[in-house]
């Protein structure tokens, strides 16, 4: 077995099938993009040479920066609601509870159905005349709340937030439970004996060795809320009035409805961009000596 791994020729060919695959669906696609952004192109004939315009448009356009904005509200709230969500789940599951493997069954169900169907499905919920929320709201008194959840500008973007945080809990809660279990209990009965509260346990002992598994989550996090498209596009198609509108959504109707492929090519590039440099924020917070 060590002479294989010591064989470089070996790994190499093991290794370049995956590299091939990886090259023609991700990093060819990548320098490709990158070209159609230079050019005034409408995705027939040849393209005209513009150097970065495409980029200096996207930055002046008050469209293309609201999308942003609405995605770095989507990686807030799941920096700061769903992952506090997953942790304090996983923590509570991790302390061996009476049906631990059934609660995380149940958590991890709507990660295996398709966004597409989790979008239908709160269309439904939120949906003014007959949804699920507003029946609810009118069964308990609170008539005066109902109203048309995705239809305004003033709610369809929170309402927006809740099915991809609802989804993706689960997801998270079993990295952190898979994170925690791995710690060995010799230190929480050591911590238990020295008379520390499961709080302050948490907080002390878990949580600290639990960086790693954390980092991964955030890392996660941040890149989906980026990337979010189908859910918000079948949800609202980033209306009312581009008030839920998001990077990955400006970049499909640009390129397919208005067919300006290379500023909806700048703005593909800029979504990988931002990815990479929230990606590195992250792992230079999360670096230890």
């Amino acid at each position: 077995m060590n002479s294989v791994f010591s064989n470089k020729t070996a790994i190499a060919i093991f290794v370049l099938p995956t590299l091939i695959v990886f090259c023609a669906i991700v990093l060819v696609p990548i320098f490709i993009s990158s070209y159609y952004s230079l050019l005034d192109w409408n995705g027939v004939g040849k393209g005209t040479f513009v150097g970065l315009q495409n980029y200096a448009h996207m930055f002046a356009d008050s469209r293309a920066m609201n999308s942003v904005k609405n995605s770095l509200l989507f990686a807030a709230a799941s920096i700061f609601i769903q992952l506090p969500i997953s942790l304090l789940l996983a923590l509570i599951l991790a302390s061996t509870v009476k049906g631990e493997g059934f609660y995380r069954t149940v958590y991890f169900i709507p990660v295996l159905i398709s966004t597409v169907v989790i979008a239908q499905l709160w269309s439904k919920i939120y949906n003014a005349d007959y949804g699920l929320l507003n029946t609810l709201l009118e069964n308990v008194g609170l008539s005066r709340f109902a109203q048309d959840w995705l239809g305004q500008r003033k709610t369809a973007l929170a309402a927006s937030f809740i099915p991809t945080l609802w989804q993706y809990v689960g997801y998270h809660m079993l990295l952190m439970y898979a994170g925690a279990k791995s710690i060995s209990q010799d230190i929480n009965e050591a911590a238990k004996m020295d008379g520390a509260s499961r709080v302050r346990t948490a907080f002390s002992i878990t949580i600290p060795l639990m960086r790693p598994i954390l980092k991964v989550c955030l890392v996660f996090s941040v890149i989906g809320a980026f990337k979010v498209f189908d859910l918000v596009y079948v949800l609202t198609g980033g209306g009312p009035l581009f008030s839920t509108e998001v990077p990955s959504t400006l970049m499909y109707t640009t390129i397919f409805d208005t067919y300006k492929y290379g500023y909806g090519s700048a703005i593909s590039v800029f979504i990988i961009l931002e990815c990479l440099v929230f990606t590195v924020i992250i792992n230079k917070f999360f670096k230890t000596e």
